[in-house]
């Protein structure tokens, strides 16, 4: 077994992934996995860094597979005996102009960035080693989602003592809602990619929770994030940040020292916590 320290960042071959996989090869002392659903994908994308002088390792992974996740589980588990930093970074979004009914665009988007995340995080938040840092990369699209919700829902999704449980009850009740074109008269807000960002923030908060209860002596920090409006494949050209500038928010949670005892539990954007 590797005594290696060792750090994962999800959907990781391109756009602010790949900036934060960057960021780590730099600062990171230990091995940094670039992980991606296509192999040709991510092995190209750890060739891009070594031209850079930069030694990323690559395992594949589809946030969207159980399977996929678990035989990374595994390979931690049996390599390194656990990780050091996980950077929940995957996620998609429908075009603006996207014609594809919201219907479908509501499914697809919380299958992804809230139900693929949310597995991810219970596979492999047991192998988090003491003083590990989480972080869930979210959007500043949450807050303006939240706003937009019902005061109903605002209340559940601030509530300091929602469970998992609950969570996952109401985003699958977003989905459904929209199925049964109710959504808004339910309260929700017509983005489902904001929907998604929201289950992202509040689950944050809820696993930080959860480890204060379940392991508050392995000072392990777990964040949700904004990493800011970047020009990605996702973002468009027009955004105001490079992907290496989106990358600063997460790869500053990352690396928080071993000594910090916050931020924890919180949404964190431009490296300031942000009310919720």
């Amino acid at each position: 077994m590797c005594s290696v320290p060792v750090a994962v960042v999800t959907g990781s071959n391109k756009g602010i992934g790949f900036a934060i996989v960057r960021a780590l090869c730099k600062q990171f002392p230990g091995d940094v996995y670039l992980t991606a659903r296509d192999p040709g994908r991510g092995q190209e994308a750890v060739a891009k860094l070594q031209e850079e002088g930069l030694r990323a390792l690559f395992h594949q992974l589809d946030i969207d597979d159980l399977q996929s996740i678990r035989a990374l589980r595994d390979f931690l588990k049996e390599k390194y005996g656990g990780l050091n930093v996980l950077v929940n970074n995957a996620g998609i979004a429908f075009k603006v102009h996207d014609t594809t009914p919201f219907v479908i665009q509501a499914e697809v988007t919380l299958k992804t960035n809230f139900f693929g995340t949310r597995n991810v995080c219970t596979e492999l938040l047991p192998l988090m080693k003491p003083y590990g840092k989480v972080v869930n990369v979210s959007s500043m699209v949450s807050s303006s989602a939240l706003g937009n919700c019902s005061q109903e829902l605002q209340k559940k999704f601030r509530s300091d003592t929602i469970t998992e449980e609950e969570l996952v009850e109401l985003m699958t009740k977003f989905v459904e809602d929209t199925k049964k074109s109710v959504h808004e008269k339910e309260g929700w807000p017509n983005t489902a990619y904001g929907v998604s960002k929201i289950g992202v923030t509040v689950l944050s908060r809820i696993q930080a929770r959860m480890l204060n209860e379940k392991r508050k002596g392995d000072h392990i920090l777990l964040n949700a994030c904004c990493p800011g409006w970047v020009r990605t494949d996702m973002a468009g050209p027009k955004a105001t940040k490079s992907p290496d500038e989106g990358a600063e928010t997460p790869v500053y949670l990352a690396l928080l020292p071993s000594d910090a005892d916050g931020p924890h539990g919180q949404f964190v954007s431009n490296k300031t916590v942000q009310t919720w």
